[in-house]
């Protein structure tokens, strides 16, 4: 057999190795929430309210707190990473302060969770005097995904041929015409590939949550931005902590039911992505 053919299979059997390896374990961890979880999902889980301590009922305030928060978190930081990175993908001028900027996104794309929580505990909740509310929480979700956001649309703006912005300019079109009407259709692909890491991120986290916006036992659903909820993360971290008792059904059932809200979001951006990638090749 070919040299070249033997090392293409080693080097292709490396890589499935290494896929799998990656892939079974995230297999093996969403059959087992599966197995322990779906017993306890029924009509009455997901839409009663708690009752008992959390013990009986069902967890609708959480999925709903969990929903406004993760929406509210993508209202902010979305036009902001979007505006960030067309500045400086686009009008930006390239040297060393460009490069501070985007060495500064990096790291804070590596800041801990909690270190966010504090920031936001001590800006929004208690500077601003937005107090532990909704806003509060997701302008502090919002600045933990920005770097995400920020870095991916970067790279999908860069992505766009230079010729699409070249013969656009050379039309008569303006700069701002350009990025609206040919870079950003081309880019968003790209982007929502960004949102949809930053969904994840933002409806997973606890840490930011509990100092910001999560209350530990609210049965009734939040009538403002201003007002405190409970959130599937901090609900599912108590009872598996601090409720003594708790059936264990309801724990796992907890874990799969905000593993399935996650999966609708990622579900939509993706839908939209798909999309928007079919109309940019018609």
């Amino acid at each position: 057999m070919d040299k070249k053919k033997i090392q293409e299979k080693v080097a292709f059997s490396i890589l499935t190795f290494t896929m799998l390896l990656v892939v079974i374990p995230i297999i093996l961890i969403i059959g087992f929430i599966l197995y322990k979880g779906i017993g306890t999902i029924n009509w009455g889980f997901i839409t009663e309210m708690p009752r008992k301590g959390m013990k009986e009922g069902g967890i609708y305030p959480a999925i709903v707190g969990t929903m406004y928060l993760v929406l509210g978190t993508m209202a902010f930081a979305l036009p902001l990473g979007i505006g960030s990175a067309i500045y400086l993908n686009e009008y930006a001028k390239r040297g060393r302060l460009t490069k501070l900027i985007r060495l500064a996104i990096l790291n804070l794309a590596g800041v801990p969770s909690v270190v966010y929580g504090l920031f936001g505990l001590g800006l929004f909740v208690f500077f601003l005097g937005f107090g532990t509310s909704i806003l509060a929480g997701s302008l502090t979700l919002a600045c933990l995904i920005l770097p995400v956001i920020i870095t991916a649309s970067e790279e999908a703006l860069k992505s766009v041929s230079a010729e699409y912005r070249e013969a656009s300019l050379a039309l008569g079109a303006t700069k701002w015409q350009t990025i609206r009407h040919v870079v950003l259709p081309h880019a968003m692909p790209g982007i929502l590939t960004g949102a949809i890491l930053g969904i994840g991120r933002a409806a997973g986290e606890t840490a930011p949550i509990l100092l910001t916006v999560a209350a530990f036992f609210l049965p009734r659903l939040p009538k403002s931005i201003f007002d405190q909820a409970m959130v599937l993360p901090y609900h599912l971290y108590i009872i598996s902590t601090q409720v003594p008792n708790m059936p264990e059904g309801i724990q796992y059932g907890t874990a799969l039911v905000l593993l399935g809200v996650i999966s609708i979001f990622f579900i939509i951006a993706t839908t939209i992505r798909i999309k928007m990638k079919v109309a940019n090749r018609s």
